[in-house]
Parts: structure tokens; C-alpha cells; sequence
């Protein structure tokens, strides 16, 4: 909805937009950050800001809510608990909550279901590794999002470790959703309590109506402590699991983890369940089942007047109470699978891990070492963390890196290069940038003696080149030469690429999108220029040693439409055009496979890319292209390596696929939300995320290796970008928000909780 007439312009710098909507503590507003980004930025009432109870609640909310940055949870951007009028910015994620989900369409289908269960248990996960109970886990705290549901609202969270505010004469959460212990004794109030909130959200989801309802708050509190849920229309299926999570006493619901390998473990609709109740058709399964196992006598129904999900002859709860004492033999079942290398799969299949792409492939354990025993550590390696402060300290960005021998270049945002020692981060020299970075543009590339970058030009200099391309000597940081520099290649070719280091030279694109431009990269001589085709804009396009030109119609670039562009090969001595290959687009060039040119291909709604749902070939000696689909469309951020391309969906969600068919080799969710990669090491694959969270997956099968916690606050949700992680020998270097750096060995990786 539109500002309305005494709403503020801005917040803490940030344009309002509009108004989100109002609750009895804040307004939400839509703004923008700086470089273009949508946040949500939670505005206390004024009545509240000299309630000094009240402030210390609102740090608590920041502090829990910066606390957690994974899959399935809206980021801290910015916050001011001591303002004024306090205020905090999130990422703004963009659906309807699941409480206007529900009253505008009714409960959801087993499938709908499923996925939002499995999204919020691992939502949950993620809080709790972090030391935070939500506390108020209702339908109007979790948005549907076209990436899966995320939950919001830390208002009445607290850390685990911190001592719980005393709330005099107050009952804070919302009855429905609340646990027994949360309306008995708020203050020992733990993680397993938002389990329970967990089961009372997914029965409303299922049915339309809580499992404790009644006429009044104070019937429905009654309820909720001394009363058995109703389950009745809840699908048989899930019954069992959220009966367990609804168990009056917290010791007798999973945690989340637990409930993750429950959910996990049902069939795709929930339907189609064997005589355990249990989906089958997964190897895991087949260990988990065993632990499942119920007598095979059939259960008598229960007689018509039995409250609905009390009967205690129903399937659902007879293995509801199997369930409650069975969560740690499961697991530990588990665990020895992975330790052992996979167990039955790998019997099955013949290879370790087993995981054949199902799409539900569990986090697996930490702990294997996802770099080969010979690799090696720069000399007097140490972990190290940095921040390279750039030219506009009041914009941060993300760094991208490359290494030569024990040295890294880093450069984006307002740093146009930085060298970096590997063995311990510290800085050599830093080129700074004055002016508003463009999102996306990162360092160009590195030879053996020069570093090139970006730059932008300052506000009070409208004289200087809007953005140029910059050598730097390696060895000394001093500039050798600059030159402006166009900026289409995103419109042509869905990468911002418009610069690239080919062997010992730079080929750009002109200030004026016109023409390539090749230069020798440490003295800048120009090697040839070669304009584009008539009536076309181009974006250069590297392919292992050769270059080609990626080019589209001036109309199809100024409609943001580019469907139908042409490949040329680079002549990179003369710059001249070879015979034109026309590809059908829209079309992003993703690398090498097998000497032919890999892209995926996009579909759009309207001019907005949708995701992605096939593969073009392009072998450059005959010219012919060969097109493959994917089995659907496959939304998030694309990479290649090894000669398989990856698609890192916003949630997490990482899928391999083979070039040459576009089948699926294998699908891995992981909680590393809006990852960009991969990265390849000595057999592992890294994706990480702009909080600094990594993940390490086997190429072979997606299993994974181990999984560190965040390191940065930074925006998750990400798509598009390119990766950020480096690998020098067995170390690792991440790049992450707000000019963050940081190395440890794969060995070692930094312990997740």
C-alpha cells in the first residue's frame, strides 16, 4: 500500500517506498538500500520509545534476529535500537504470509504441505544452532515466498544464553500457537517449545483451524496445556510426526534436527505411505523403517463419537507413540550409515555416499575433509579474517578474488584491487574506487604482473568516466593505466563480464558499447580494436584458450529481451570475426565441456527471468548447436565445474546436471541460502553465501562434506552471483558483505553448532 500523510520520507537513510502494513508494536515500510536492493525496515510506534522495558526487548529482537542468517529467514541489513524512534531493516522477502495463504485458498495440498513443513523445521534448525528460540511461530510470522516459506518476527525471541526479560503481569505470544510451558512458565521456555508452535502451525496449515481451538484465548490456553489435539483432518501421514511434536512435555517432542529426518523420510504428496505410515522408495528410508516398524494386524477404526485424533485406535497415533521414544536410535542409525560411507546405498549402488538425485538429499555429517591429503597450505598458514575498506566506506560490497602463488587480488565495490598475503590476510597495497559501485562488478582478472579492476567516478567529478577499467602493477599497487569502459555485457549475456583477461591481455568493451578493444594488460598498448556488428551490442565470452564475441540486436537489448544472440569466435591476435553461430535464448554462457560451449537457457515471464530449463552446446569448428531440456524449471544462480553445470536455488538447493543430456545427476539441499559457486577443490565443490556460510559437497554424488556457520551479516537470497570463494592449495578464501575476507584450512573447517 502507498505512504500515507505523516509517514516519514526515509528511515535511517533508506527512501520509503510504501507501507507494508502496521501491528501494535511498529510499521513496516518498503525501502531501498543504495545500490537498489528492497528491505523491509520495521518502525517502532513512538508511544513505545521511552518504554525503556520495551527497548530492551527491541535489542534483544536485533540481537537474535543478526544472529540468524540461514535458509528460510530474513536477514538483518541495518538497525538503530537507540534511536529516537528505534528501527530495523531486513531483507525484504516478497509473498503472502501463510495466514492470508489460508483465509484467501484454504488449507494446503499434501504437497504444498510437505515443503512447507520441511521449510520450517529447517528454519527452526537454524535458529536453534544459533542459540535462539523464535517464541512466536504463528501464520502471520511466516511469509510464502516463491523460494519457500520464511519465518520473521523475532519480537519476542531471546538467546538461549542471555537471561529472560521479566515480563511482569504479561503472557507474551499468541495461544494458539503457544506451548504448554510457554503459558506455565514463559521464562524456562526452550528450543523445543517452537517445535510444538511448529505442530499447532502445520495442523493450521493442513486444516484451516489450530488443534486447540475454542470459543475464548483463555479456553484455547486450557486447552493447549491439559487437552489432546485434535488431528482428525490432519493427513495420516504427517499425523504421527506432528502428534509427536504436540507431546505436553518438551522432552518428549524431537528437536529439529530430529524432525527434519522425520519429515523428510514421508512421501512427496503425503500419501501413498506403506503399512508404517513412513513414504518408502529412498535407501534411507529403508534404515529408518526398520525403527518404524509396527505390528502389521490392522488397527481398529475408532467408533464414530471418539473426538477426532484421540482415537487410540488410528494408525496415525499408534505410530505417534512409537515415534516419541524412537528419535535417537533413528538418528544414531543414521549417523552409522554416514559413517561407514553410506551403508546399504553404497551396497546398492556401488559408490560411496549412494545418493542417486531424489531430491530430498539430507545435509549429511561434517567431519570428512574435502581437500585431498596432498594438498598443500601456503607457508605458515594461520585462519585469518580481514575487512579491506574501500573508497566509500558508507556503501560495502562484496570482494571477488584470485590467487597467484602465496598472493590474493581481491577488488569490487569500491575497491578496485587489493593484494592480500594467503598465510595470513594481510594487505599489501589497496586501489580504492571514489565513486557508487555498480552491483555485480567485481575484480576483472590478474596476470603474473598486473591486477585489474573497476572504477567509478565520484559525484562532485561528472568530468571523469562514469566507470573505467584499471591496471595495477601486482607488485606495488601503483596505477599503470586506465580506460573507460562500456557496461551491456548483463543485457546481452546475463553475466556483468564487460572486461576479461585473456593470456597476458584485457579485452574490453568502449565507453560507447561499440566496439572490443584489446590491450596488452601491463602497459596497456592496444593490441587491435574490432567493432561490433552493425546494429548489435556484444559482450565478450572466454572459452578455455578462445574468445568469442556473445552479440544481440540493439532492440532486443534496449527491450531487455535479448533472445535470439549470436556467437562469433575472437580472433585474438587480430580481433576478427569468424562465420556467426545463432543461438535460441535467452542464453547465459556457463564454461567448457568436451571442447563445446556450455549455456543455459532462461524462460522469462514477461522480462523477468524465471529460472532456467535447458542447455545449448555449441561446438565452435561445425557451429552446430544442440539443445537439451531440463526436467523443469530450475530457479537460482547458475556455475560450471568440471564440466557439470549447478544451479544454487535461493533456499539452498543446489542441483548437478550433465551438459550433454541436461539430465539431473544429483539434487543436494543444503542450509546455505542464496549460494554462489561452485568452487572446485581437490575433490569438493564450495558454494557460499554473502553471510560467509560455506558448504562443501562430494561432486560425485552432492553428498556433504561439512557446513560452517555464518561469519558476516549480510544479505541472503542472492541470485546471480558469482562465486566467492577462492581455493589456494588447501586453504580456502571466502569473500562476504561488507568487504569481508576470510581463510581456513578444509581440513579445519570453522565448527557449525
Amino acid at each position: 500500500m502507498s505512504l500515507r500523510v505523516g509517514d516519514p520520507a526515509e528511515i535511517g537513510g533508506y527512501p520509503l517506498e510504501a507501507r507494508l502494513g502496521s501491528g501494535g508494536m511498529g510499521t513496516v515500510f518498503l525501502a531501498r538500500t543504495s545500490s537498489g536492493r528492497p528491505v523491509a525496515i520495521k518502525l517502532i510506534h513512538q508511544q513505545f520509545a521511552g518504554d525503556d522495558e520495551f527497548r530492551i526487548r527491541f535489542r534483544q529482537e536485533v540481537a537474535a534476529a543478526r544472529r540468524v542468517s540461514g535458509a528460510f529467514t530474513a536477514a538483518v541489513v541495518d538497525a538503530a535500537p537507540e534511536a529516537e524512534q528505534p528501527w530495523m531493516a531486513t531483507t525484504y522477502i516478497e509473498g503472502h504470509t501463510l495466514a492470508q495463504r489460508i483465509a484467501a485458498n484454504g488449507p494446503l495440498n499434501g504437497p504444498e504441505l510437505r515443503k512447507l513443513a520441511i521449510g520450517l523445521a529447517e528454519a527452526l534448525r537454524d535458529i536453534h544452532r544459533v542459540g535462539v528460540v523464535h517464541r512466536d511461530l504463528k501464520p502471520s510470522n511466516v511469509v510464502l515466498s516463491p523460494e519457500g516459506p520464511r519465518v520473521i518476527d523475532f519480537g519476542i525471541s531471546r538467546a538461549v544464553d542471555q537471561q529472560t526479560l521479566t515480563m511482569t503481569g504479561r503472557v507474551i505470544g499468541t495461544p494458539p500457537f503457544m506451548s504448554p510451558e510457554q503459558l506455565q512458565a514463559p521464562r524456562g521456555v526452550g528450543p523445543r517449545s517452537d517445535v510444538f508452535s511448529l505442530g499447532t502451525l502445520l495442523v493450521y496449515a493442513a486444516t484451516g483451524h489450530g488443534p486447540f481451538d475454542a470459543d475464548s484465548p483463555y479456553l484455547t490456553a486450557y486447552q493447549v496445556v491439559h487437552e489432546k489435539p485434535s488431528l482428525g483432518a490432519v493427513p495420516e501421514a504427517l499425523r504421527a510426526v506432528v502428534e509427536s511434536c504436540l507431546d505436553k512435555d518438551p522432552k518428549g517432542r524431537p528437536s529439529a534436527d530430529e524432525l527434519l529426518v522425520l519429515l523428510r523420510d514421508l512421501s512427496a504428496d503425503l500419501g501413498g505411505t506403506d503399512t508404517n505410515g513412513v513414504g518408502a522408495g529412498r535407501t534411507r528410508d529403508m534404515i529408518t523403517q526398520h525403527d518404524f516398524a509396527v505390528p502389521a494386524t490392522p488397527a481398529p477404526t475408532a467408533p464414530a463419537n471418539t473426538p477426532a485424533g484421540t482415537g487410540t485406535g488410528s494408525a496415525g497415533t499408534a505410530i505417534g507413540r512409537r515415534l516419541r521414544g524412537r528419535w535417537r536410535p533413528v538418528l544414531a542409525a543414521a549417523v552409522a550409515v554416514a559413517a561407514i560411507g553410506g551403508g546399504v546405498a553404497a551396497l546398492q549402488t556401488g559408490a560411496v555416499g549412494g545418493n542417486s538425485g531424489g531430491d530430498n538429499g539430507s545435509d549429511g555429517e561434517k567431519g570428512s575433509s574435502a581437500a585431498a591429503p596432498g594438498a598443500a597450505l601456503p607457508n605458515g598458514f594461520e585462519p585469518w579474517r580481514e575487512t579491506v575498506p574501500g573508497g566509500r566506506e558508507d556503501i560495502p560490497d562484496e570482494l571477488r578474488c584470485v590467487a597467484r602463488d602465496d598472493a590474493v587480488f581481491c577488488g569490487g565495490g569500491s575497491v578496485v584491487a587489493t593484494r592480500i598475503r594467503a598465510q595470513d590476510g594481510s594487505r599489501v597495497w589497496t586501489a580504492k574506487s571514489p565513486g557508487v559501485p555498480v552491483q555485480g562488478m567485481h575484480l576483472v582478472g590478474a596476470t603474473d604482473d598486473t591486477v585489474l579492476g573497476y572504477r567509478f567516478a565520484a559525484e562532485d567529478a561528472p568530468q571523469d568516466p562514469s566507470s573505467e577499467v584499471v591496471a595495477v602493477d601486482a607488485d606495488t599497487g601503483r596505477e599503470l593505466w586506465s580506460v573507460p569502459s562500456g557496461a551491456q555485457s548483463m543485457a546481452v549475456a546475463g553475466r556483468t563480464q564487460d572486461a576479461l583477461v585473456v593470456g597476458s591481455a584485457v579485452v574490453t568493451v568502449d565507453a560507447s558499447n561499440s566496439r572490443f578493444e584489446a590491450r596488452d594488460a601491463h602497459s596497456g598498448e592496444i593490441a587491435w580494436k574490432r567493432p561490433f556488428p552493425a546494429g548489435t551490442q556484444c559482450a565478450p565470452v572466454p572459452a578455455g584458450s578462445q574468445l568469442f564475441a556473445m552479440c544481440a540486436t540493439n532492440t532486443e537489448v534496449d527491450a531487455l529481451e535479448v533472445r535470439h544472440p549470436t556467437l562469433y569466435p575472437v580472433d585474438r591476435a587480430s580481433g576478427a570475426l569468424g562465420r556467426p553461430i545463432a543461438v535460441d535464448g535467452p542464453a547465459v554462457p556457463m564454461g567448457v565441456a568436451d571442447g563445446r560451449l556450455v549455456f543455459l537457457l532462461g524462460r522469462m515471464e514477461g522480462t523477468a527471468l524465471a529460472g532456467y530449463d535447458g542447455v545449448a552446446r555449441v561446438d565452435p569448428a561445425s557451429g552446430k548447436v544442440t539443445y537439451s531440456r531440463l526436467g523443469r524449471t530450475y530457479a537460482g544462480t547458475p556455475g560450471m565445474a568440471g564440466g557439470t553445470v549447478y544451479v544454487s536455488g535461493q533456499t539452498g538447493l543446489v542441483t548437478a546436471f550433465d551438459p550433454a543430456t541436461g539430465r539431473k545427476k544429483w539434487t543436494r539441499q543444503t542450509g546455505v541460502e542464496g549460494a554462489s559457486g561452485p568452487a572446485a577443490g581437490a575433490d569438493a565443490l564450495y558454494f557460499s553465501s554473502a553471510t560467509g556460510r560455506v558448504v562443501a559437497l562430494s561432486p560425485h554424488d552432492g553428498g556433504t562434506l561439512w557446513t560452517t556457520d555464518p561469519q558476516a551479516e549480510g544479505l541472503t537470497g542472492q541470485e546471480n552471483a558469482s562465486p566467492r570463494v577462492t581455493v589456494v592449495g588447501r586453504a580456502l578464501i571466502v569473500a562476504a558483505d561488507k568487504n569481508t575476507l576470510f581463510a581456513f584450512d578444509t581440513q579445519k573447517p570453522p565448527k557449525s553448532d
